[in-house]
């Protein structure tokens, strides 16, 4: 692997609502946002992340594709996959869904736990820095 034996763990929420491949592709995207995935960092194969999540391989499979089709990774035959050199391109459209989607997943998650929508976002604006409060 690159310089990191496991550069990100993968996780999912089969409660969530969002496809399991989606889930696979919104983590690698992240790792790379985050950096914790760079260039030249190879990802587990199709076959071990199936069994890692106990997922079917064509899942993983499908995620790794789309990854590939949009430039984010690199696939060797025989090597492996790889993070590709291409930046993260955050267009307006993918940072609208991504939004969309941790907004509505922190939402329910609120409202499963007996909070209200009103009390999610005064609690989110806790979080702005005090010059944003004043605002």
């Amino acid at each position: 692997m690159g310089r990191n034996q496991r550069p990100v763990e993968f996780a999912l929420d089969l409660h969530s609502g969002v496809p399991v491949y989606r889930q696979v592709i919104d983590q690698v995207r992240a790792g790379m946002a985050s950096g914790s995935l760079t260039a030249g960092d190879q990802l587990p194969t199709v076959r071990q992340l199936a069994v890692d999540l106990a997922i079917n391989p064509n899942t993983v499979m499908r995620a790794y594709r789309e990854l590939e089709l949009t430039g984010l990774l690199e696939t060797h035959q025989g090597t492996g996959t790889f993070i590709s050199n291409k930046k993260l391109d955050r267009k307006s459209a993918e940072r609208d869904r991504q939004l969309s989607q941790i907004a509505g997943d922190s939402a329910a998650r609120a409202g499963a736990a007996g909070f209200t929508l009103e009390d999610l976002i005064e609690r989110l604006r806790e979080l702005l820095p005090a010059s944003a409060q004043r605002r």
